[in-house]
């Protein structure tokens, strides 16, 4: 992402990065919006964020890589099995341009990271009628 006025939208980050970094997070996008179609597309911490129940996923471009934030160190150690074979981080997975990851993965992800958000939202409203009562 090139450096100056933060993006206002999805599109506009998009159209600040390279070709072949905009190809694949397009394609990384779409897989998120069809596993997640109730999310909110966001920009926060100047990259596209999904919002649902609070944040859900992120993806962001970087002179090397592409990063999907998952934003759970839960689910990604739920998940180590399924990602041993990438270059992760605590709650992150890096990924080349060239190659994409599936959108299996991404899905399944991202369906875990809706159970978390939904699980938070009810732990919440749990709490907050405990207190009315």
């Amino acid at each position: 992402m090139k450096k100056g006025t933060p993006p206002k939208n999805v599109e506009e980050y998009l159209a600040a990065v390279p070709k072949e970094a905009k190809v694949s997070l397009e394609k990384l996008r779409q897989i998120i919006k069809a596993a997640a179609p109730q999310a909110e597309e966001v920009i926060s911490y100047r990259m596209p964020m999904f919002r649902y129940h609070g944040m859900l996923v992120a993806f962001a471009a970087f002179s090397t890589h592409g990063s999907f934030f998952v934003m759970s160190p839960a689910v990604m150690e739920a998940h180590n099995t399924d990602l041993k074979s990438y270059d992760t981080a605590k709650g992150t997975i890096h990924f080349e341009f060239a190659k994409p990851l599936p959108a299996s993965l991404v899905k399944k992800l991202v369906k875990a990271r809706i159970k978390e958000n939904e699980a938070a939202r009810d732990r919440r409203q749990s709490k907050r009628k405990e207190k009315k009562a």
